[in-house]
């Protein structure tokens, strides 16, 4: 890695963290990644580590094929601005009024509560999807 270039560095840590989450809660091994990127043993522990500081990551250490590496599992998983985008509250037409004890309330809209639900089950889906390439 470039010390000189903290981007590169930033951009590298970044691709290295979407790897982690895409394999979601199984994880990848470390020496896995390190490979797939094209990295050193030493310059993949150090992009590990770096996220585990940031409680991005958790790092297990763990027996692989006789040899000793570390499991990344995300611990954090970013925000999709599609599914905001699709929050119904944005368009509704009683927001204005829209509050805990207004007349309108969050608690009982059903355009909020389907949403939500929908939300959900895609979530779930994707999980699923991620869990099952492995």
């Amino acid at each position: 890695m470039n010390k000189d270039n903290g981007k590169d560095n930033l951009d590298l840590t970044s691709k290295v963290y979407k790897m982690i989450i895409e394999r979601g809660k199984d994880g990848i091994y470390q020496s896995e990644l390190w490979r797939a990127l094209g990295l050193t043993s030493r310059d993949g522990s150090r992009l590990a580590i770096r996220l585990e500081k940031r409680g991005l990551i958790k790092r297990e250490k763990v027996l692989d094929k006789g040899r000793w590496t570390y499991k990344l599992t995300p611990l954090k998983l970013p925000i999709q601005m599609e599914s905001i985008e699709r929050c119904p509250c944005i368009t509704c037409e009683y927001e204005a009024k829209c509050a805990p004890n207004g007349s309108v309330t969050p608690f009982t809209c059903d355009s909020l509560i389907n949403w939500v639900i929908q939300e959900y089950e895609e979530v779930m889906k994707n999980e699923e999807q991620i869990t099952s390439k492995d």
